[in-house]
């Protein structure tokens, strides 16, 4: 026979029930509808000490290989091992993975780890590249969690990439001489990459609702990090969404501006004059005052580094032409100016921006997710000289031209237009000898790694956040050196490369 239960007894049968419920499924219950095919653990270490903390690559079994790459994802941006933060607790707590519900596109994919002694704070970590929600694992969460943040991650919204062929219009080769081709999920259609500050804010919005669920209270601080296209998403949400974000902290972040310079004007030139360079052709190989050489500094790049072993000639430039040069530039040309023919005559190495002015509507797709340089809340960029990839000059300090031009054009507002709003502090720590990727370090000894300074910037914002301490003003942080509070110059560094 059926009993109802109404009135008192019914209202203490629903608070029993939500008594005996675990922590994770309070939490779950409390974002139901904001998360899909969600998992909540109780995980004994937050950190990556523990390898339950990261998925093995694949993971996802119902997406093709190298879609969902976590643990390549998480060594992209970070030192080699003996390098990394250091791990010096057990870090307990709560870890939820899911997809955002409302993705139309069902590739957005979210991270929340919720330590059990927590310091109030919240961190909202963006994505390089297109790695997924776990690609700041070693460089951003085991720093934070250990010190009581609660941390938040996304993936932009999208996938990583399939292996694919020439004959897919969409295919990439991962360089020049290479044989295979890959197809990235956010050249597919739907991926504009002006949604990245969306993930960015849901990620903020989700996290804030967790971490209230769980402790029972809002959290006090919440703070963006983030590294290349990660430190994009930093601006943005600094720009965008003051309401959510208290500071944040942008490491390589890319520029993106319709304007000169960007990816697509800076991309070809590498692509086109390396392999004159490596091969001498006209001149010696690797020459460095050659007509390939000057060519390739002259759209920005930072000098080579050549090393020299028994058995090969190394270059960090043969790096990035390896790596990164072709397949990002064709990567962003795809999705920004489909109608060029990427591998048409000389293949990329022919791309021109400013004739594809006239011949295709790129500029305005740039425009679409361009930074404005309209910071609402403290900022701080953290750059590599060495930086192959984001040359400093067109990213960097490009970005703090944007942000100081804004702020002078408002304050030299006529007499009669309303008053400026405040702008927030922003700063530029330049690493002397700093580069894009920091395992580069491994074979190249010159160069510097970021992540130690990244992890500082984000302890002097928190304390000028919380405690009002004042920020160090720009400067170039020297090799081996440290930020500091009084710097004997400040600005940029003098060279690009100090031996």
């Amino acid at each position: 026979m059926l009993r109802i239960v109404t009135g008192t007894a019914a209202l203490l049968l629903v608070t029993g029930a939500a008594a005996n419920q675990t922590r994770c499924e309070k939490i779950l219950a409390h974002l139901s509808e904001e998360l899909a095919d969600a998992s909540c653990v109780e995980s004994a270490d937050l950190t990556t000490q523990n390898p339950a903390t990261t998925p093995a690559n694949n993971a996802i079994t119902s997406l093709p290989a190298f879609a969902f790459t976590p643990q390549t994802d998480r060594s992209v941006i970070a030192p080699s091992a003996a390098k990394r933060t250091p791990i010096t607790k057990a870090v307990p707590g709560v870890q939820i993975q899911a997809r955002f519900a409302d993705d139309p596109l069902g590739q957005g994919r979210f991270l929340l780890r919720l330590p059990d002694h927590w310091n109030g704070g919240l961190v909202v970590a963006g994505a390089s590249g297109t790695r997924s929600e776990f690609n700041g694992d070693f460089a951003w969460s085991d720093y934070v969690v250990q010190q009581g943040y609660a941390y938040a991650s996304q993936n932009k919204g999208v996938l990583n990439l399939r292996f694919s062929t020439a004959a897919d219009p969409l295919a990439c080769r991962l360089n020049p001489a290479s044989p295979l081709y890959v197809t990235f999920y956010d050249n597919d259609p739907g991926q504009q990459f002006s949604r990245w500050r969306d993930f960015m804010v849901a990620a903020a919005r989700v996290a804030r609702r967790g971490v209230n669920a769980h402790y029972g209270t809002a959290a006090r601080y919440t703070y963006a990090v983030g590294t290349s296209n990660g430190g994009y998403q930093v601006r943005r949400a600094i720009e965008t969404a003051p309401e959510l974000f208290d500071g944040g902290v942008d490491w390589e972040g890319t520029f993106v501006d319709p304007h000169a310079p960007n990816l697509l004007t800076d991309l070809p030139a590498g692509v086109r004059n390396f392999g004159d360079y490596a091969t001498g052709n006209p001149g010696s190989p690797y020459a460095p005052n050659g007509t390939a050489a000057k060519n390739i500094v002259a759209a920005g790049y930072p000098p080579d580094i050549v090393v020299t072993t028994p058995s090969a000639t190394l270059s960090l430039w043969g790096n990035y032409w390896t790596s990164f040069w072709e397949v990002t530039q064709c990567q962003w040309q795809k999705r920004l100016d489909p109608t060029f023919d990427t591998y048409a005559n000389a293949g990329t190495a022919t791309y021109n921006y400013v004739a594809r002015l006239s011949q295709s509507d790129v500029a305005a797709q740039l425009a679409s997710f361009a930074t404005t340089g309209k910071i609402k809340r403290p900022l701080i960029t953290v750059a590599g000289t060495m930086d192959a990839l984001l040359p400093i000059d067109h990213h960097a300090r490009a970005y703090a031209r944007l942000v100081h031009a804004r702020d002078a054009a408002t304050t030299h507002r006529d007499d009669d237009e309303a008053a400026p709003e405040s702008f927030a502090p922003y700063r530029l720590y330049e690493i002397q000898n700093g580069n894009h990727i920091e395992t580069y370090q491994d074979t190249f000894p010159q160069l510097e790694l970021i992540e130690p300074h990244a992890q500082q910037a984000f302890d002097l914002l928190v304390q000028h956040v919380q405690g009002g301490a004042p920020l160090p003003p720009d400067q170039c942080v020297a090799r081996s050196g440290t930020i500091l509070a009084a710097p004997s110059t400040s600005g940029h560094c003098a060279a690009l490369f100090v031996p």
